[in-house]
This record gives C-alpha cells, sequence and structure tokens, in this order.
C-alpha cells in the first residue's frame, strides 16, 4: 500500500481505476485499472503531475514500459529490456500527465482489452526524490548530478542507446571507498557487479566511470534517485546521514 491505507477506485479519468493508494508525502501512488484497447486517461491520486509513470500489464506477456518528463509522452522506455528510447504515441498518448490523470494510447502494453494493469506513478518531492537526466562525456570524471539530498538509491538508463539499467544502494558495500562497488542490472538476470559507476555525495552523485550504460559520450542517461528520508510536511528536506 502506497499510502499506507486500503486504497479506493478514482474516477479522475476516463478509465476508473478499481483501485488507487496514495502517499502524497512520498510523491508516489499505485494504482490498478483494466484495459479498453484504446486510447484512454487515468487517475493517479497524486494532486500533482507525474515525473514518471511505470505500467505493467499482469494479465499477458507485455514489457514494463516507462514515461520519463526528461524524454516527453512522445517516447517510452522498457524497464525489462536494454533497447534506448522507442518512439510512439501508443504507450502515453502523446500526451504528457496532469496533476490528476496520466494518458495512455493503443498499446496493449498500456491498455490491453479487459485486462488489468499496475501502474507505479511518482512525483518529486524536494529533498527526497528526483527524476531527470544528464548528458555523458565518457570520462573518469564525468558529470555531478545535483539531487538536493544525499542519494540512498539510484536507477539509471542511458536512453540514447541500447544498453543496461544500472541500479545503485546505499545498504551494499563500494561506494566512496576503496571496496568495490556493487550494482545490479534490473534488465537481466546476473549477479551483482562490482565495477565502480558512481559516488554518493551530499547533495546527489558524481558518476566514476567510463560505462556507456550511465556515462555515454553525448548520450543521454535518465535516472531516479531517492534520499534516506521522505520530506516533512514543511517541504523543508531531511539533513542527510
Amino acid at each position: 500500500l502506497a499510502g499506507g491505507s486500503q486504497g479506493s477506485s478514482n474516477t479522475d479519468g476516463s478509465i476508473n481505476t478499481t483501485y488507487t493508494s496514495v502517499n502524497t508525502t512520498a510523491g508516489f501512488s499505485i494504482s490498478t485499472y483494466e484495459g479498453t484497447g484504446s486510447a484512454a486517461t487515468v487517475g493517479h491520486g497524486l494532486g500533482v503531475t507525474p515525473a514518471m509513470v511505470l505500467v505493467k500489464n499482469i494479465d499477458a506477456a507485455q514489457n514494463w514500459l516507462m514515461y520519463h518528463q526528461d524524454i516527453g509522452a512522445t517516447k517510452y522506455l522498457r524497464l525489462n529490456l536494454t533497447n534506448g528510447q522507442g518512439t510512439s504515441s501508443g504507450p502515453w498518448n502523446n500526451t504528457a500527465p496532469t496533476s490528476s490523470v496520466f494518458y495512455i494510447g493503443a498499446d496493449g502494453a498500456v491498455t490491453g482489452n479487459g485486462q488489468t494493469h499496475v501502474a507505479y506513478c511518482f512525483a518529486e518531492k524536494t529533498g527526497y526524490s528526483k527524476f531527470g537526466s544528464f548528458t555523458g562525456n565518457g570520462n573518469v570524471d564525468g558529470p555531478f548530478v545535483f539531487c538536493g539530498f544525499k542519494p540512498a538509491f539510484v536507477l539509471a538508463k542511458n536512453s540514447s542507446i541500447n544498453d543496461w539499467w544500472s541500479m545503485f544502494d546505499n545498504k551494499r558495500l563500494g561506494f566512496n571507498s576503496s571496496d568495490s562497488p556493487r550494482l545490479l542490472f534490473p534488465s537481466a538476470n546476473s549477479t551483482e557487479s562490482t565495477s565502480k559507476m558512481l559516488d554518493f555525495t551530499s547533495n546527489g552523485f558524481k558518476i566514476r566511470s567510463t560505462n556507456t550504460g550511465v556515462n555515454g559520450n553525448g548520450n543521454t542517461t535518465i535516472f531516479m534517485a531517492f534520499g534516506q528520508s521522505i520530506v516533512g510536511s514543511n517541504n523543508v528536506p531531511c539533513t542527510a546521514t
């Protein structure tokens, strides 16, 4: 449950969700809905515009489709594949989300007729979450990416080319030390890697690798990052530890 309690139907879109659980403090909602096979809108309940939307058809063998604000609604990424960004109106109907709904096209991965889909929607929260992009330089002295908080988790993907998704966290050895760092690849079934890719800093992360998955020269890498603590109701960032 996103909000810690049983969710309910959301009627903001042209398709009513069968279930929506929302945590507006964390900027996160989970919804389920039944596809119609046609373009539609789906309510997310966040009250602000999502920066990222992730949808999976749970009744059919379809890809995980991702909307990310930095590549826009005419593009899409697939979390389970290494492919770079695709261009189609099918996933998001070429329309960016609003503060109440996200748009879906006629792609069966987001609106299979009579099939159930789950949607995870994320909004940025000062001091806790960031959804952005950076341009790689292909150098071990890679870009510094400002988040406004110390990351505890980062998921990154070079959206310009076919390459692995890379997942980092602060619970395994390696970051900012002489130990071999660890990273995971959501789009592969391989074990964790010991290649050093980045450092977490007090206010973002610094790329430390020429690996094209996170630092292809001239390529765009999109990311989602979360800190260790949720920002308070006064919108003041928590102090990183």
